[in-house]
């Protein structure tokens, strides 16, 4: 007996992680997170509005509409996690000196350029400024994506092994997000990577081939957005719980109200006495 399921993996992995997402904001407002972390809450709300944007906008307008709104996101998702690195990395780091601050950024960012300039073609100046807007768009796209995903892993190796001396232990909320977005990251290069060699070293030669090898990249690529919906449970448990020695307020007023019903207890106990004795 066989069984019909109607949905892809594509759409699957859409529903989950954009339930994730849906998750993960109200923890980090039902929490309090946010106000701790605003750049990041931002981040998620937007990602969150862009995967919706793609899934049900993008299929009803025309093709170029739907490219120029899909760039314009992603500068603007771009330009979101680039400050959300210098929030994350302004907590892991607070206790540090101004000097040793900025010359760990002048490194991560010294890193990022190398990266930008040996990953890949970069088109001459003059053929950018002969190009259309968008192309310019989409190049900024694509290297800012890249240069988001290396200062996220570099930030994630900094604060692994120098941040529990600067106030970002294990148990932070801080590390953990970082450890999340270089998990993100490192699918986010690998993927692309393992697939150029497995093309390059792979010629189909007949149209069975091909379909397997169209096959394989589909899974790579799932595989990869599997990874992303792991990084949001991640965040979803690891914020939910509080950091070590850390007070929610909710925590303050539990502590609190086990004094007000002994104190009522008290008060009830004295007008019981009072009554016994009138």
């Amino acid at each position: 007996m066989h069984f019909h399921f109607p949905f892809t993996a594509v759409a699957v992995l859409w529903t989950l992680t954009f339930a994730a997402h849906l998750v993960l904001i109200v923890v980090l407002f039902g929490r309090d997170r946010a106000r701790r972390f605003p750049l990041f809450t931002t981040s998620v709300v937007f990602t969150a509005l862009r995967l919706l944007v793609a899934r049900l906008l993008l299929p009803a307008v025309p093709q170029m509409t739907g490219l120029e709104i899909v760039l314009v996101t992603e500068v603007i998702g771009v330009v979101l996690s680039l400050l959300v690195i210098v929030e994350l990395a302004r907590h892991a780091f607070r206790s540090a000196r101004r000097e040793a601050w900025l010359a760990g950024a002048v490194v991560a960012m010294a890193i990022g350029v190398a990266v930008l300039w040996f990953w890949g073609p970069l088109p001459h100046w003059a053929e950018v400024k002969q190009a259309s807007p968008w192309i310019l768009l989409q190049l900024l796209a694509q290297k800012g994506s890249l240069l988001v995903d290396v200062e996220n892993i570099a930030l994630g190796l900094a604060i692994v092994l120098l941040g529990y001396r600067c106030g970002a232990g294990w148990r932070s909320h801080t590390q953990r997000i970082i450890i999340g977005l270089s998990t993100a990251s490192i699918g986010q290069l690998a993927v692309p990577a393992i697939w150029r060699v497995i093309a390059r070293h792979s010629a189909p030669h007949s149209m069975a081939e091909y379909s397997h090898l169209v096959g394989l990249r589909e899974k790579l690529y799932n595989a990869n957005s599997a990874l992303f919906f792991a990084v949001l449970v991640w965040w979803i448990v690891c914020l939910w719980r509080d950091e070590a020695g850390m007070t929610t307020p909710d925590a303050k007023v539990a502590e609190r109200e086990p004094l007000v019903l002994e104190s009522g207890a008290d008060d009830a106990g004295e007008a019981s006495g009072n009554r016994t004795i009138g």
